[in-house]
Parts: C-alpha cells; structure tokens; sequence
C-alpha cells in the first residue's frame, strides 16, 4: 500500500512539474514576442524613446539661459510700466 502511494506521488509531482514547465515556456514565447527581438514593439519604442532623449538632451542649459533672458526682460518691462504710469499720470494733469 505504502509502495502504491509513493508511486502516485511521484507521478503528481512529475506531473506538476511537466504542467509547470508547459506553461513556462508558453510564457517565455510570448515575452520574447513582445519585447525580445529588435523588431518587436518594445525594442522599436525603446528607440523611439532613446532618440527623444539625445534630441532633447540639450534643453535644461538652454532653459537655464532663456529664463536668466526673461528675468532681465521681466525687469525691463517693470521700469516701462513705471514710466507709461507717470506719462499718463503727467497728460491727466495737464488736461485738467
């Protein structure tokens, strides 16, 4: 009896495994579908992706310069608006 049972055994377990290996290989093919090769999806986004890095790569030193530009731009529109507010402000004066 005790024979019978380790043999059942046996074949359940060999039988898990093959079951396991079974599906672990469909697994295996179905992500090398998806991103294994150069031509898949993955692999051609992962290009794409790379080529909008090296073509944006330069933009955070550009960024810093525009913003110090605009800074001083900024500055320079405060001291206009300074001086339109005393123009207007000295023609209402002389119109009254």
């Amino acid at each position: 009896m005790s024979v019978l049972l380790m043999v059942i055994t046996i074949l359940a377990v060999l039988l898990l495994v093959f079951v396991l290996v079974y599906y672990l290989r469909g697994i295996i093919k179905l992500l090398t579908s998806i991103g294994g090769s150069g031509s898949s999806y993955l692999a051609k986004l992962r290009l794409g992706l790379r080529a909008i890095e090296t073509e944006t790569g330069h933009l955070p030193v550009q960024v810093t310069k525009l913003n110090g530009g605009l800074t001083k731009v900024a500055g320079g529109l405060k001291v206009v608006d300074e001086e339109l507010k005393a123009s207007i402000d000295a023609a209402l004066k002389q119109k009254v």
